[in-house]
């Protein structure tokens, strides 16, 4: 996919230069008027391929966004307790913690409470 969007990046600039050229052609004795159009036609279609290329790189990126898996290592003597909410006492999930900005945060379904797990040391 990333080489998709190189080509097409090299082809839009190739474009524009030649309209370029052509439109600056156009004033030269030898010119024609037609090349005016031609060249605004290919500067057009050489930005059009850029935001195509764009669009794909947003799309590639929001698709590979989704994608993320966290692994954790537990150590060998853990033991599952029931998560309770800080502010309420509610009986918390998995589906009501969020990972934002890298952090654990938990909001709970029945005081709309939002706030951060902490850790404390193992030792």
């Amino acid at each position: 996919m990333k080489a998709g969007r190189i080509i097409l990046y090299i082809v839009a600039a190739i474009l524009i230069l030649f309209g370029v050229l052509m439109i600056l052609g156009a004033g030269s004795p030898d010119g024609q008027t037609n090349w005016i159009f031609y060249g605004g036609a290919f500067i057009l279609i050489g930005f059009g391929l850029i935001w195509f290329a764009g669009r794909l790189a947003a799309t590639a990126a929001s698709a590979e966004g989704d994608k993320i898996t966290y692994k954790l290592d537990l150590p060998a003597d853990v033991s599952l307790d029931v998560l309770k909410c800080q502010s309420c006492g509610g009986e918390l999930t998995m589906d009501h913690i969020k990972m934002v900005a890298g952090a654990p945060v938990v909001n709970c379904p029945y005081c709309n409470t939002t706030y951060q797990l902490k850790e404390e040391p193992k030792w």
